[in-house]
Order: C-alpha cells, then structure tokens, then sequence
C-alpha cells in the first residue's frame, strides 16, 4: 500500500506496509527531508487523529491512499500548524 504525506505544496507518495509503525514511516521520511523523526508529527486527515510512532498503521485503521499531515517542530518546541495548500488557493497568472 501507499500513503500521501503532505505538508505545504508537497506530496511524499510512501510505499510502506499495514504493519508498519507510524516510527518506521518518519524514519522513511527522515531520508527524504532532512529532519529527525522527534521532529516529525503524523496527523490522519480523515479523523485529525495523531498517529503513534508505537502503533501500527492498520491499528490507527491508515487505509491504502490514505492523506496524512505532516508537521515539523519549531524552534520553540511545538509543532507547526497543519497546513496543506490546495489548488483553490493559488490563481493563475494574468
């Protein structure tokens, strides 16, 4: 199965398995952008539920295709805000 981690305009397609741990898919993301999966946070679009790196992805019911947020900490040590753009929000050029 796949997942869609999204986060601003970026897409992350992450091919991973049911019973893998939310942990394993922020180490597989680490490799793409560059930053400790401590940093990482995981949201489930379709609940808004925060995944548990201890958990598998079939035990928070992450389906195949599933959109997940991705959020990153700052510098004060909370997290970002989820923030996803849509097509909606951009116009094109006159």
């Amino acid at each position: 199965m796949y997942i869609r981690v999204k986060r601003h305009k970026t897409t992350y397609f992450i091919q991973c398995d049911p019973t893998e741990l939310t942990l394993d898919i922020k180490q597989k993301l680490q490799g793409l952008i560059d930053r400790p999966s401590s940093n990482q946070r995981l949201t489930l679009l379709s609940t808004n539920e925060i995944l548990d790196d201890s958990k598998t992805l079939a035990e928070q019911k992450v389906e195949n295709d599933a959109i997940v947020a991705l959020t990153l900490k700052k510098d004060d040590n909370e997290f970002e805000e989820v923030y996803i753009a849509r097509v909606e929000d951009f116009t094109p050029f006159s």
